[in-house]
């Protein structure tokens, strides 16, 4: 099933066309509306004139999450408060949240990206659709409810958690298309078989998974065991959220819903654009968004790019699954964090030492968790057990304040973490395997 035939397979003469056309109209709008890209555009001595095609964007300044930052929470806005219809924001694990803005026609485009994801895993009208991503700021939730009323579907907005509940609705009314993060998807799957639900019987035909990096590996995994076909799904926060690409039945790389987000790959040292089949890091420019568009925004995501014609029918340009990141961010549970986060709480902590380790593991539930060892004083380490405990909990419950999930700590004794004298201090260590190689 192809839902817009007239976009998805264009020629790229008329891709290229629509693209030229949408961003001169963006230019105009955010250099006559956005002060903080009129600064920008005029230091890098662009005017919207001298664009004439989307083969000139790389003239234009790259926009980073930091300034989404320091312009929050308005300061990209590109319409009047009162065309907006609807906020939401990243966790803001850092500080200060990133955010997103919907004018009534954002959500229609929203609404209609999301539509032709869910349709490339086969999604149809009247399919019942069991949206267990979280609903709120994070834009997973509502991502699916809109592309799932677009197409038709019959949704039930179970939100995340509440295994046992998931697997009564799914059992009761028949889901046939279950979306969540595939952590969440293998663990309703080992609760049912705890449960003695059969989940063959119930049929679901499709999962449509993201928010969180897996592997090939574990698509088969959450394949054989919920017994459907399982597709990944793209999308973050600055840009829309999910809807920016995904995979169709040939999966061979996501397709990229290029009409509304244009991608690039730039070296990421360098930032001067790849071409097509190389590596780097991925860029979008939001050429139809109204309420908060976004300029070259550098996602710091590691992928490639194709432009080859998919055997499902479809010309839209593909992106490999993502690699890996520019920066040390890690994704637990779809929570973005970074390890300084958690060394800032570590180092406010009196008794502390500055040598710890970060671990990250997938547990025997298939959810990630998030393991932080942290060496204590010699006074410290000598106190009695119940001190100990004490500092523990006051340190996760901080932990948990700041980064917005759970932690489990462990204290050791002072000169247990490993010293380098060499390079950088291995201060991660990740063993879930997420990312595969590539080009």
């Amino acid at each position: 099933m192809i839902w817009n035939t007239e976009v998805e397979c264009a020629s790229r003469e008329r891709m290229e066309k629509l693209q030229g056309e949408r961003l001169k109209r963006l230019l105009h709008r955010v250099y006559s509306k956005v002060p903080f890209y009129r600064k920008k555009m005029q230091a890098a001595g662009i005017l919207p004139e001298h664009i004439s095609g989307i083969g000139d964007i790389a003239k234009l300044p790259f926009t980073d999450k930091d300034e989404l930052r320091d312009t929050y929470p308005y300061g990209l806005l590109a319409v009047d408060k009162s065309e907006i219809e609807e906020l939401h924001s990243s966790s803001g694990t850092t500080g200060t949240p990133v955010v997103g803005a919907y004018t009534i026609n954002d959500i229609d485009m929203w609404s209609e990206a999301m539509a032709r994801c869910m349709a490339m895993a086969g999604t149809e009208r009247g399919d019942v659709v069991q949206n267990a991503y979280g609903y709120g700021l994070f834009t997973g939730g509502f991502g699916v409810h809109y592309g799932s009323r677009k197409i038709g579907a019959h949704i039930i907005p179970a939100s995340s958690g509440n295994t046992k509940r998931q697997l009564m609705l799914m059992r009761d009314f028949g889901t046939k298309i279950l979306t969540c993060t595939p952590s969440f998807a293998l663990y309703l799957a080992d609760v049912a078989k705890e449960e003695g639900i059969d989940l063959a019987k119930i049929g679901i035909r499709s999962g449509i998974f993201g928010a969180e990096p897996w592997t090939d590996e574990m698509r088969l995994d959450i394949q054989k065991k919920l017994g459907l076909e399982a597709y990944d799904i793209y999308g973050l926060t600055e840009i829309v959220g999910p809807g920016v690409s995904c995979e169709c039945e040939a999966h061979d790389g996501l397709h990229v819903m290029e009409d509304f987000f244009f991608p690039e790959i730039i070296d990421p040292v360098t930032g001067v654009p790849l071409p097509y089949g190389q590596k780097g890091e991925l860029v979008f420019t939001t050429l139809d968004k109204e309420g908060t568009p976004l300029l070259r925004y550098r996602t710091r995501d590691i992928t490639y790019l194709s432009k080859e014609a998919c055997s499902c029918g479809r010309t839209t340009v593909r992106m490999h699954r993502i690699m890996g990141r520019t920066d040390d961010l890690l994704i637990v549970r779809g929570v973005n964090v970074f390890p300084t986060q958690i060394e800032q709480v570590l180092l406010k902590t009196e008794g502390l030492e500055p040598h710890y380790q970060i671990i990250v593991d997938r547990g025997a539930d298939h959810l990630d968790e998030l393991e932080v060892r942290v060496e204590v004083s010699e006074a410290l380490f000598s106190d009695e057990t119940k001190d100990l405990e004490n500092l523990k909990r006051s340190i996760e419950h901080r932990m948990k304040q700041d980064l917005g999930i759970n932690i489990v700590l462990k204290l050791v004794e002072p000169k247990s973490i490993p010293r380098v004298e060499v390079g950088k201090a291995k201060r991660v260590i990740d063993k879930r395997n997420l990312y595969e190689g590539g080009k």
